[in-house]
Order: structure tokens, then sequence, then C-alpha cells
């Protein structure tokens, strides 16, 4: 039945782009209530109107679970991956994609991090796809673009997996929970610092949490919020200070939340999307379609418009316009997702 649906969907999706590419064939592209006639000249504008997508250059590798940094040069670095130690370099300006040094180590679910330096420290995660005792990585390695080589860049306290990591101010980088040996979630955190290439421990978090979110505030805060704990989807949220290195509790979120999205606004505040979360009782989990703001002046969370669409294990991310643009992830039934839409934070609304 999913598949059906799935397969009628896309046909609509087809004829409704048919339609519109038509419609501006003949400049006829309607605007609301509106019917008259565009010029051709418009066509551009239209289509930009119209939020379209165009593809590009395919990797050389399919991979998942893979990190993806913005390089000072505006090239797009690429790692790892489901069983993958590669790596690959997308170049903007020329729609392609170009092979570079390998990691020396395959790993998913890890974390990468654009230094000042302009170097990429990569954290933890796993080696296999169905990680259990001694598949979790200690081991953090930094990428040259320079040179297109990585290095060793020492061993976490603790393997960790769909944890955290957050530059800091200071240069340095906060890396707080994830999975640890034992698949259980972990409420330990550390810093590394680039500078000695060293890592050491900091004040735990609270509550042991999982594919949780950090956000880094103006002020060098971090805003850790939501994730999986022992007993499920957690609403709770708590707030780094790097100057005392240590953790305190703000509110909570409206509704337990994991694998989800936060995105900080340019108003300063927070905004948290989808996720998995309790659905009709706390013992069943589906995506999520609603969103939350949280305000660090007050230290709480508002509900804001739902998502057009429920979804997970998606992703988020803040346009110039203010707006935010959130793609993909999976649906209630965990069939990928192709849609995609935005949210206008002076309405608080989706489209």
């Amino acid at each position: 039945m999913a598949a059906a649906l799935g397969t009628r969907w896309e046909v609509l999706a087809r004829l409704t782009m048919s339609c519109a590419l038509l419609w501006l064939a003949c400049g006829e592209l309607p605007r609301g209530g509106d019917s008259a006639p565009r010029r051709k000249g418009s066509e551009t504008r239209a289509l930009q109107a119209m939020g379209t997508w165009s593809p590009t250059g395919a990797m050389a590798t399919a991979r998942q679970s893979h990190t993806v940094t913005r390089l000072p040069s505006g090239k797009v670095l690429v790692a790892g991956g489901s069983f993958l130690a590669s790596a690959e370099v997308y170049d903007p300006a020329t729609g392609t994609w170009s092979p570079t040094g390998a990691m020396a180590t395959s790993r998913y679910n890890h974390t990468a991090t654009l230094l000042p330096s302009g170097k990429v420290l990569v954290t933890g995660g796993s080696r296999r796809s169905n990680p259990g005792l001694g598949d979790f990585l200690d081991s953090a390695e930094v990428y040259d673009p320079a040179t297109g080589t990585w290095s060793p860049a020492g061993a976490l306290a603790m393997a960790r997996f769909r944890h955290t990591a957050t530059l800091l101010p200071s240069g340095k980088v906060l890396v707080t929970g994830g999975d640890g040996p034992g698949v259980e979630a972990l409420a330990s955190a550390e810093v590394y610092d680039p500078a000695t290439g060293t890592w050491s421990p900091t004040a735990a978090l609270a509550s042991a949490r999982r594919a949780h979110t950090a956000t880094l505030f103006p002020d060098g805060k971090v805003l850790v919020a939501g994730g999986h704990g022992p007993s499920g989807p957690l609403a709770s949220a708590e707030v780094y200070g790097p100057a005392l290195g240590a953790w305190s509790p703000t509110g909570a979120l409206a509704k337990a939340r994991s694998v989800h999205t936060a995105t900080l606004l340019p108003s300063g505040k927070v905004l948290v999307t989808g996720g998995t979360g309790p659905l009709d009782s706390p013992a069943v989990y589906a995506p999520l379609a609603s969103a939350e703001v949280y305000d660090p002046a007050t230290g709480t969370w508002s509900l804001t418009g739902s998502m057009t669409t429920s979804r997970s294990g998606h992703t988020a991310t803040l346009l110039p316009s203010g707006k935010v643009l959130v793609t993909g992830g999976h649906d209630p039934d965990y069939w990928p997702l192709a849609s995609a839409e935005v949210y206008d934070p002076a309405t608080g609304t989706w489209s």
C-alpha cells in the first residue's frame, strides 16, 4: 500500500511539474488568483519563485550517514559513510566531484567540524553499519585541504557514535553525548584543543543522550536539546557555559524528540523541527511534524507552525533571507522523502 501511494505521489509530482513547465513555456504561469499571462522574460524569476532543484554531478561513491563540510575555498568535503573511509570534494564552480585522501578508518555517524585553521576535525562514529561492542570509535583525524591528506588527532576519552561536536569561540571543539560501548547513551563530554592536538574532559551532561542537537549561541554558550535517552526520546535541554565548563538546566521542549534539527535564527532564537518522538503513547515513536522555537532570553520553548510533512533524519539550512529550508528525511512509514519546505520566522509558517 505504501509503495503504491509512493508511486501515485511520484506521478502526481511529475504531472504538476510538467504543467508548471508548460505554463512557463507559454508565459502563462498563474499567480494566486491572477490568471493573466506573464512575459516570457519572467521565466527565470518564476522558476526561482517556485524554488526548483537542478541536478549536479554525482559523487563517485554512494554513501549514507556521512558528513558534509563547507571548506573556506567554497568547495565541499564529504567524508565516510557506512563501511567507507573514502572522501571526495565537490566544486560548485564546475558541479563536479574529485577524490581526495581517504581517512585512516572507515566511519559513519561521526562528526566533522571546520577548525579556524581551515582544517576539518572528524571524530568517533562506527566502523560497521550494525554496530556492537568494539565497533564504536574513539579515534579522531584532521583533514588538510591544502594537501588532501588526513592525520591522527588523538583519541577521545570515550568511544562515541551519534554524538555532537561544536566549535567554540576559543577554537576548541566541544563533543557531547552519543552512543558508547554497550550501545548506551552517554552523558560524558570532552573538549579538543587543536593547538595541542589533545582531548580533556569537561563537565558531564545532566542527562545521557544520543541523536540530540547542539547549537552555538553568539555569546559562546551551547544549547543541547532533546535526543534519545535510556528510556526513550527526551524533552529536556541544557546549556553549556565554556567559561566555567559547566552545564545548567533550561526549559524543556514541548515535545520529546530525537534525530531532529536545530537552527540558530537571525533573531538569536533556535528553531527545532521534526524528529522522532512519542506518538499516541509514550511507548510508540514516530516522525513528527511539529516545530518549536527556543528563546535564550527567557529559557523557554514555544510551539510554532507545524511542517506540512512529518519527518525525521532530515536536514535544515538557514537561507540568506533568514528563512529555513528543510529537506528529505523519512516519513511515518519510514519511506525516504523527496519533499522540501521553507519556514518563515516572520510569520511562523511553512510553505
